[in-house]
């Protein structure tokens, strides 16, 4: 818990647990019922009655409905199937995708991105650079001239409410429409065109033999630009995936056949692929890279028996600290959920209702539905409460999801496990992949599609077919940029942008004196705070830093309240910072004290756990890094790049969800305040779901601007916005609102009159992109400074890829940037250049980051407010780097 001086190498802001994290489904939500010539649904099972669980063709087509509510809306005669009877609000919905709560499923539709490209940036690539051979894990779709799918309605008279029935109404057309759709009961997808736009048919319904009309009507032909089409290239995709024996897990399918065993760590690999079909500059493509799920081999069951066996008194205290939070996995159906609660009153004995009003127990249910047996019927049961949109999806029931612990399994990593050193070294070596393995792996696994027969059916079947090859592409280098220090320059190593060595001993550009700071430590730590504070006059007067004598507070035991009550005593108004010590890296603790110093108290504050400071030999490397850390806190500035463009203020936005309370997310706003970028004025809000976070930021930009001219007496002539953490169908906001209000705080300045260059570009890290050196068929990282901005762009957006960092293991990730507005006038080389230069700034690591340091600020400013105090941070510490 305590203040980390660098941040890892190449290690990503936003930690996930296991493979990237999507929204956990919620249990027994199974896709309506759709058809194809190989599987169908049962006919007249009736609401009472389990359905059979989904068939992989079925969930292939659950995604046509909502296709279908994009494209067009369906004729009159298409009568829409009633809603099913809700389920009873005091029931809880048992966690399976059998039974009648199994309908209603959500699927997403295509989200249509916006286009963002100004008009002016008629060619948006740049030139500077040392141009490079690079390949990029993306396939080309061939152009093949049947490549089409064609949208009909269908339409019963008399009306048909099953939908089990209208799929076997159709089926019996089958000569007509041919064995190859998709139809979700009213939409019907096609790879060929029908002899006639609108065609009537006649089916025998199979109960009574009576007659029925079925009308046939094409509603659209989709190409390869549309986003239907686009979207159900992906569900294609995602059932050849599913034909080569890949499970899916959330949005993303993994190999359990392959499943690698970490048995030292009770953990277990599942190896698969994140894929993507998508329009990029030039032709669709199939972007695909290598991911990993981790799951635990024990069972929540077995966590919770060891939990019992370590502390019987704060059995339940503990099982409700670690369990809630988590991300569980269960086998039986492969869909994750989130642990809301523990229900110690409830038993696999207990029973729920189905629709048609039967009880039957959970022990019943699952050895009926999945033929397991319960071992334990006296376990409780963990509670996940639906989403909102969950809810919606289910006609307003919100009853709550119940999960058996024997059939779950935890995924990703404990912080436990995260801050234990073996355990990531030894995942490291089969997740972090070299680039020669994973262009190995991705192209094995395009040779796998076409020796399959079952999956090259799926893409032949529609008329798709893709390159045999990773695509190759031109890039450039950015040359190395200059550091700049106290009295002194240099160069970093190309390929190597690290200055930790140059910087020891090197005089900082602005160094503050410690004359009157606290150092807080218990009795037990009292020789590793002096040893700290001797170290600390070693290393600090090289670099201009003078640390006088401290104020000590020495307390007699490590109660959180002791530590806050010897803070409170000794602290006076000209105290510049509090040094604690801490005993262990327990939570609790420090968000107490991060709360006091930032909130009730304003004052700087720096944390060390006396484990750091234990080992004698490492102790001037600790000593040096927290020195640059209080000389950040307290106003100080480390180092600094040659910025040429004058007058210009850089804005870091970053949002991170506040762990305490639910529903909430905190937002970091940092704007620079000098010409060289390298002193902020911060800012932080919290919001609920479901506010507009625009609302906030005319507020924080309207104060970033007053700073801003009260330290230089003038408005800035630009502003570059950095916005990061926007997801997926987020970006039309940021368009359509985010960027107006910002406009509109500078009509609050100079009467009206003040209309600065701006632009607004969004920071994407968790991205599918990988790109590669190629030099002569030898596949390595990129150097770091690798731009590119052909060929994997997006045509409708003014975006660039940029590799600036390297790494010692596995492959080099690239952050994605989007200009999606820009009045500045700066070509495509400055928008670059720049960005890669605020790469270097950020204080917390002598070396270059993922993301400009404005949103590596605004990030870590989020998190410590998220994470620790949960409210917002005194103004008096706005113009310094507290939160470092």
């Amino acid at each position: 818990m305590a203040d980390k001086a660098p941040i890892a190498r190449g290690r990503a802001r936003g930690r996930s647990r296991g493979a990237i994290p999507p929204e956990p489904r919620r249990p027994g939500e199974a896709p309506p019922p759709t058809e194809t010539a190989q599987e169908e649904q049962r006919v007249g099972r009736g609401r009472g009655r389990a359905a059979p669980p989904p068939s992989e063709q079925a969930t292939l087509e659950a995604s046509a409905q909502k296709l279908a509510a994009m494209a067009i809306s369906p004729p009159p005669q298409a009568t829409q199937v009633p809603p099913k009877q809700a389920q009873p609000q005091a029931q809880p919905v048992v966690a399976g995708p059998k039974g009648p709560e199994a309908q209603g499923k959500r699927v997403r539709g295509p989200v249509s991105e916006p286009h963002t490209r100004p008009e002016h940036m008629k060619d948006k690539t740049g030139t500077s650079g040392q141009p490079i051979a690079l390949l990029a894990n993306y396939v080309n779709m061939k152009s093949r001239p049947n490549c089409a799918m064609y949208q009909y309605n269908v339409g019963y008279s008399p009306p048909i409410e099953s939908r089990g029935l209208r799929f076997v109404l159709l089926r019996q057309q089958e000569e007509i429409v041919g064995k190859v759709r998709i139809f979700d009961g009213m939409v019907l997808y096609l790879p060929k065109r029908l002899a006639q736009d609108v065609m009537e048919l006649v089916s025998l319904h199979p109960n009574d033999q009576s007659k029925i009309k079925l009308t046939v009507t094409l509603t659209n032909e989709l190409v390869s630009t549309d986003p239907a089409f686009l979207q159900l290239l992906n569900i294609l995709f995602r059932n050849v995936l599913r034909k080569l024996k890949m499970k899916q897990i959330n949005r993303n399918y993994f190999n359990p056949a392959l499943a690698i065993k970490v048995p030292q760590h009770r953990l277990e690999l599942w190896p698969g692929f994140i894929t993507s079909i998508l329009q990029y500059e030039r032709s669709v493509m199939l972007g695909l890279d290598i991911s990993h799920k981790i799951l635990r081999m024990d069972t929540v069951y077995d966590f919770l028996n060891d939990l019992y066996n370590e502390d019987r008194s704060r059995f339940r205290e503990m099982a409700t600290k670690k369990l809630v939070g988590e991300i569980v996995l269960t086998r039986y159906n492969n869909k994750t959920y989130r642990v809301d609660d523990i229900d110690w009153s409830k038993t696999p004995q207990d029973t729920f209702s189905t629709s048609t009003g039967e009880k039957i127990s959970f022990i019943e249910y699952y050895k009926k539905a999945y033929d397991l047996t319960i071992q334990d019927p006296a376990q409780p049961l963990l509670v996940s409460q639906p989403k909102a949109r969950e809810i919606r999806a289910r006609k307003g029931d919100s009853s709550p999801i119940l999960l058996i612990p024997e059939l779950c399994t935890r995924t990703g990593l404990s912080e436990e496990a995260r801050a234990d050193f073996r355990i990531m070294k030894d995942l490291a070596n089969y997740t972090k992949v070299d680039p020669n393995d994973r262009t190995a792996t991705i192209r094995n696994f395009l040779g796998q599609i076409k020796t399959v027969p079952e999956a090259q059916e799926v893409l032949t079947n529609w008329n798709v077919e893709f390159d045999k090859d990773l695509i190759g592409l031109n890039g450039r280098v950015l040359p190395p940029e200059k550091i700049l220090m106290g009295n002194t320059s240099f160069a970093y190593r190309p390929g190597e942008p690290d200055w930790s060595r140059e910087m020891r001993g090197a005089p900082l550009i602005s160094a503050v004196n410690h004359q009157n700071y606290l150092m807080v430590f218990t009795s037990r730590d009292a020789d590793k705070a002096q040893d700290l504070f001797q170290t600390l006059t070693r290393v600090g007067p090289p670099m201009g830093m003078r640390f006088d004598e401290p104020q000590l507070a020495e307390l007699p035991n490590d109660r959180t309240q002791t530590f806050l009550q010897g803070i409170e005593k000794q602290l006076t108004p000209e105290t510049q910072m509090v040094i604690v010590v801490l005993p262990t890296d327990r939570k609790d603790r420090y968000d107490a004290i991060k709360k006091f110093c930032c909130v009730d108290h304003p004052v700087p504050s720096q944390c060390v756990t006396a484990r750091v400071l234990s080992k004698k030999q490492g102790l001037m490397s600790v000593a040096t890094k927290i020195a640059l850390q209080l000389d950040c806190k307290l106003g100080g500035e480390l180092w600094a790049l040659e910025i040429p463009m004058k007058n210009v203020m850089v804005v870091g936005i970053d949002a991170y969800h506040d762990t305490v309370t639910r529903g909430r997310s905190v937002c970091g706003f940092i704007a620079s305040t000098n010409a060289s970028l390298t002193k902020y004025y911060s800012q932080c809000f919290l919001q609920h779901t479901g506010q507009e976070l625009a609302d906030n930021l005319k507020v924080a930009m309207s104060k970033a601007l007053q700073k801003y001219h009260q330290i230089n007496q003038v408005l800035p002539d630009r502003i570059i916005v950095y916005r990061d953490g926007v997801g997926d169908g987020q970006l039309a906001m940021v368009v359509d609102y985010e960027v107006a209000q910002m406009m509109d705080t500078f009509k609050q300045f100079s009467s009206g009159g003040y209309i600065p260059k701006f632009s607004v570009v969004v920071v994407t890290k968790r991205i599918i992109t990988r790109i590669f050196l190629n030099q002569r068929g030898q596949i390595s990282n990129p150097p770091p400074g690798t731009v590119v901005d052909t060929e994997i762009t997006k045509p409708q957006w003014y975006d660039f890829f940029i590799v600036s960092q390297s790494v010692r293991q596995g492959s080099v990730a690239p952050t994605h940037f989007n200009v999606v507005y820009d009045t500045s006038g700066l070509k495509p080389d400055h928008m670059q250049r720049l960005t890669y230069k605020l790469c270097h700034l950020y204080y917390n690591w002598q070396g270059t980051v993922r993301v400009p340091a404005p949103c590596q600020y605004a990030h870590k400013l989020a998190y410590l407010v998220g994470e620790s105090i949960h409210r917002e941070p005194d103004e008096d510490l706005a113009d310094r780097l507290y939160f470092l």
